[in-house]
């Protein structure tokens, strides 16, 4: 196995991308997926627990999703019961084959919420006082926007690649004298005016890219076109090249493999640096948390900048949706307010109290940060 756990994701990713390559898909706007998170995070019954109903589907299987829905209808009772029957008809409007989607609802709040997902997620659906948001989060951390330049001295490609999805926004191509082949004084002249063609082209592709480039940048190519090209860019700019690497102009799968190990290269070092900062704080006892206790304190006070959590890691927990206080383990009345409270995973509310106060938010397989209680902190304040 790979030291990096980022490589985990790189074999689904190329699985993803192989389609895309062929089909040229445009790809979903990653911001968008953000905010449907942040606006989901704000959403909850204040009152009655299970009147959300939350459902992942890939586009192809319905059968698990139905041994839920049969398994959710055996347990419920009375009100909670009519709605979710009535929730589920709702959501079954917006079920399409082919057509990976989330769907939170809830036929008591007349609340009904799509997110087309660009990458298909497990199927799930799940019951609860809000809606289950963490395997949305989870994506949009795990599948960061970048442009991807594919460059020589007379052709450009570039490409926008988020969620697994590949959309050409450029290829250009310039018509570059070859090389003169006489001796002397004309020869000099012509290399001189073949120079200058090459840097204009490679300007005129900069401007295109001033216009087109989002997140991180990645620049490959033959030979020495793509270093000249990184000298064109903007400064801003060239602080946002990750990597550089040599690649064939057609060879399009692997150039998009490489920039997929680049990708989670990068994302694997931001995480081991951010890892080392927090072990700094807590050493200085300065701003930073550690567990699940610490972390939940701080999230739901607004205090957290950057949230990481365990990839995968769960824990029973509760919480007052009257007060919002929570905490892990079992409780049936809330300690601060007295009233009822609902079971969850701790995790979870963790996650919708960072997203409600645009915390960053890491999921990470790292072996230091379950030996910090599987989630961590870096605060705004104390």
């Amino acid at each position: 196995m790979h030291p990096n756990p980022s490589y985990q994701v790189i074999a689904h990713a190329t699985l993803c991308l192989r389609d895309t390559i062929k089909k040229r898909d445009s790809f979903s706007n990653m911001d968008a997926c953000i905010r449907d998170v942040k606006e989901l995070s704000l959403v909850y019954d204040g009152k009655s627990e299970n009147t959300f109903v939350s459902m992942y589907f890939d586009g192809r299987d319905k059968r698990s999703l139905q041994r839920r829905e049969r398994a959710c209808r055996a347990v419920l009772r009375g009100d909670e019961l009519e709605n979710f029957v009535k929730t589920m008809e709702h959501i079954r409007k917006h079920m399409e084959r082919n057509r990976a989607v989330a769907i939170f609802a809830s036929d008591k709040h007349d609340y009904v919420k799509v997110v087309p997902l660009p990458v298909p997620l497990p199927n799930m659906l799940v019951v609860d006082s809000s809606p289950y948001i963490r395997p949305l989060a989870e994506m949009t951390g795990e599948w960061e926007p970048f442009t991807l330049i594919l460059i020589n001295t007379h052709h450009a490609k570039i490409f926008s690649v988020s969620c697994g999805r590949v959309t050409k926004r450029e290829d250009k191509s310039f018509n570059v004298m070859n090389k003169h082949k006489k001796g002397g004084w004309s020869q000099a002249r012509f290399q001189r005016l073949r120079k200058g063609s090459i840097h204009s082209f490679l300007t005129d592709v900069v401007h295109d890219v001033k216009h087109i480039a989002e997140g991180d940048i990645i620049i490959a190519g033959p030979g020495q076109a793509k270093h000249e090209f990184k000298r064109l860019l903007p400064e801003s700019m060239q602080r946002s090249v990750i990597a550089m690497f040599d690649s064939d102009m057609d060879d399009e799968q692997h150039l998009f493999s490489e920039s997929l190990v680049a990708m989670a290269e990068m994302e694997w070092k931001e995480q081991k640096t951010l890892l080392a900062h927090i072990r700094r704080e807590l050493l200085r006892d300065g701003l930073a948390a550690y567990g699940i206790d610490e972390t939940l304190e701080a999230a739901r006070e607004g205090k957290v900048e950057v949230l990481l959590i365990e990839r995968g890691y769960k824990e029973r927990g509760w919480i007052c949706e009257h007060c919002q206080n929570a905490g892990r383990g079992d409780a049936e009345h809330c300690p601060v307010c007295g009233g009822r409270t609902s079971q969850v995973d701790i995790i979870e509310e963790i996650v919708e109290f960072a997203e409600r106060t645009d915390a960053i938010i890491e999921f990470i397989d790292e072996e230091e940060l379950c030996m910090l209680g599987h989630v961590a902190a870096l605060l705004r304040y104390r």
